[in-house]
């Protein structure tokens, strides 16, 4: 058995994929298959409501908020998110890769403003997540990246900011509850928790956009994706990704019927206690990140001083048993287990055991 522990993409629901496989061969019983269908047939209109409908349900977002579907992944709102909403200085807080490429993007945008960065973690490679920062008051938004799966860190909190708060939840959206209203705009690519690639999600309340129409790019313009008159149009405007997102549909049909967010939350601390008990508790291995700013989904750890020499046996051991996607990134070395909302208990347990067991052969 096979146990996939990738970072991204990742470990589906099996129903969320059996599901979209019938629906390529056979979409809504129409005798045609998705990935042949027009965009604008009424049963994928259905599909593009029902998603924008358990987006909102599950995560509880105000009516004053738009959910977009949109193409070229978290990357893209990386320059996205500064053009709609700067207009003099934004404010990031750097706590790993992702969050550093975001805070270079807006910088490169000069001519809408200045970018200050009001902490990071980089001085002791992003282990941790910066306290004590202020945030400047007189910035248009500042930026956060929740969960960093590089390095294994999360915020674990809904921060409260005097000016508009912007997160990317590309690797944590859906693994625990959220309270968007705390939020301006949250955005993030589909591929951890919430389907395959290919799809981006754009959360972005209302009245925060506010520059003049024609003033940006077409694409670029976030009221370009959603239409109050014709809500039908939404995230339409032109062809969707219709394959991640049907996928994106029955992942979230799988959330809900599994407990909801809440649900995912219960089952995602579980999974995290089990392995990082383990790897406080066994003498050959040692966790990365501090502790109290852990990721619930990328627990990252390396051998211990004196078992350094070990790595390459214990990730050849660990393959032999079905372990798959747990080499740490090369920014941290050793190994990271991604244990994603899908990721069952089952495959935790294999690891644990595949450590205990390795330990007694090298104790």
């Amino acid at each position: 058995m096979k146990h996939n522990f990738n970072a991204g993409p990742v470990v589906l629901p099996k129903e969320a994929i059996e599901a979209t496989i019938n629906a390529i061969r056979d979409f809504a019983g129409t005798g045609i298959g998705l990935l042949e269908i027009s965009h604008r047939t009424p049963g994928w209109e259905k599909v593009m409501a029902e998603t924008e409908q358990l987006w909102r349900d599950l995560l509880n977002i105000p009516d004053n908020y738009r959910i977009l579907f949109l193409g070229g992944g978290a990357s893209t709102q990386f320059y996205s998110v500064p053009m709609n909403l700067m207009s003099k200085k934004s404010a990031y807080l750097v706590t790993g890769v992702w969050a550093k490429k975001a805070a270079e993007e807006a910088q490169k945008l000069t001519n809408l403003g200045t970018v200050e960065v009001v902490a990071s973690s980089k001085d002791k490679n992003f282990n941790y997540i910066p306290k004590g920062y202020t945030i400047p008051t007189d910035a248009d938004y500042f930026h956060i990246t929740t969960n960093n799966t590089i390095y294994g860190t999360e915020i674990h909190v809904d921060l409260d900011s005097p000016i508009n708060l912007v997160a990317d939840m590309s690797s944590d959206i859906m693994s625990r509850p959220v309270d968007v209203s705390k939020y301006a705009l949250i955005y993030g690519g589909a591929q951890k928790n919430v389907g395959p690639a290919g799809v981006t999600f754009v959360i972005v309340r209302e009245d925060i956009l506010k520059k003049e129409k024609g003033s940006l790019p077409t694409m670029i313009d976030y009221r370009t994706h959603y239409d109050k008159e014709a809500p039908n149009n939404n995230s339409m405007f032109n062809t969707p990704p219709v394959l991640p997102i049907y996928t994106m549909y029955e992942t979230l049909k799988w959330v809900k019927a599994n407990g909801g967010v809440e649900g995912m939350y219960k089952r995602n601390v579980e999974k995290a206690a089990l392995l990082y008990d383990e790897i406080d508790r066994n003498p050959m291995f040692v966790g990365t990140a501090e502790k109290e700013d852990r990721s619930l989904m990328n627990v990252c750890f390396v051998m211990n001083k004196g078992h350094e020499d070990k790595e390459d046996a214990f990730m050849a051991f660990a393959k032999e048993r079905g372990m798959v996607g747990i080499k740490g990134h090369r920014s941290v070395g050793g190994f990271r287990a991604s244990i994603y909302n899908a990721c069952p208990i089952e495959s935790v347990k294999a690891l644990v055991a595949c450590m205990q067991e390795f330990e007694k052969m090298n104790g």
